[in-house]
């Protein structure tokens, strides 16, 4: 019979996230599930436990740390779990987010639910979500010079703070508008709540598949928020007489130098990112636990309260994968 394993990854530069690590490094051995860290998260952590033949160490640049593990758990925060979205791509291993960070709305359990997260993926009560990806490539002069993905966004930006960013913007093979501005931002849905959100741009529950381009600071008439189809292709080309260079990011880890003349193209991802999910709360009382949106008042029909997101619900063992929630 294959064994069970989990990858287990840790901000483990700060304690918390370190004393969590432990936890799952010796609890679920006990059940049976093997554990899997990166070299030098293993060094971090100290000594192995009891149950060492369920632990593997492996290289830090191991290319595909996921392999063979049916979830990649994720001590820390939002920026924590992109890091493990990129570990984990190449073998499409569902990654389970525990929050040590402000808002974690990528995060599924927060600190004090590690007994009952445990719990959770020794029974398999999770659900596997797929979210809607970015593939954008940097082109110069009909040249690719680079190419990246996003989970969240894709965001193209002046590189000087003194200067303005000059750039047509084209949805679907056709020229919208000209800008000149801070620069551009396309989304997801799961990103609609990161960089798009303090953007000004919409909030998209993430069962909708939708891009959203967002001007930053635009100084034009017509510099709105958008949303496009999930097929559409959006391309923010940089002026040549652009004074300077700008720069392109990719969830805010990634970055590629824009000499003015560079094209970007961003376009719906040919592979998703898979999410573990514990709760079947509906996307608004996620809005509404991780924001601290006001509610007081709400009645509803038959006044229903407000759903809790700190215990996982009964889920049967077998769990299929579902549509993004």
């Amino acid at each position: 019979m294959t064994r069970r394993r989990v990858l287990v990854l840790a901000h483990t530069g700060r304690p918390e996230a370190r004393a969590i690590a432990r936890a799952f490094l010796e609890g679920l051995p006990q059940h049976g599930v093997g554990v899997r860290l990166l070299a030098e998260e293993a060094a971090a952590l100290g000594a192995l436990p009891a149950a060492a033949d369920l632990v593997e160490v492996v290289a830090d640049d191991d290319p595909a740390p996921g392999r063979g593990c049916e979830l990649a758990v994720v001590i820390g925060g939002d920026g924590s779990i992109l890091r493990a979205v990129e570990l984990t791509r190449a073998t499409a291993t569902p990654v389970l987010g525990v929050n040590l960070g402000h808002v974690g709305f990528l995060a599924e359990a927060e600190p004090e639910d590690v007994d009952d997260t445990l719990d959770a993926i020794v029974a398999r009560r999770y659900a596997v979500h797929e979210r809607l990806t970015l593939d954008v490539r940097v082109v110069v002069d009909g040249a690719t010079v680079a190419q990246t993905f996003a989970l969240n966004e894709v965001s193209v930006e002046k590189a000087a703070r003194e200067r303005m960013l000059e750039v047509v913007v084209e949805i679907d093979d056709r020229p919208l508008s000209r800008w000149g501005c801070d620069g551009v931002v396309c989304a997801t849905p799961t990103g609609s709540t990161a960089y798009n959100f303090s953007a000004g741009g919409p909030v998209v529950w993430p069962q909708v598949e939708a891009l959203c381009v967002v001007p930053l600071s635009a100084h034009a008439l017509f510099a709105r928020p958008m949303v496009v189809a999930p097929s559409s292709t959006v391309a923010i080309e940089v002026l040549a007489r652009t004074e300077g260079a700008g720069v392109m990011w990719a969830d805010g880890r990634r970055t590629v130098d824009l000499a003015p003349g560079a094209r970007i193209e961003v376009r719906r991802g040919a592979q998703p990112v898979h999410l573990a999910r514990l709760h079947d709360a509906p996307f608004t009382d996620r809005l509404v636990a991780k924001f601290g949106l006001p509610v007081e008042g709400w009645r509803g029909r038959g006044e229903r309260r407000l759903p809790s997101l700190a215990a996982p619900p009964d889920v049967p063992p077998e769990v299929p994968q579902e549509e993004s929630l």
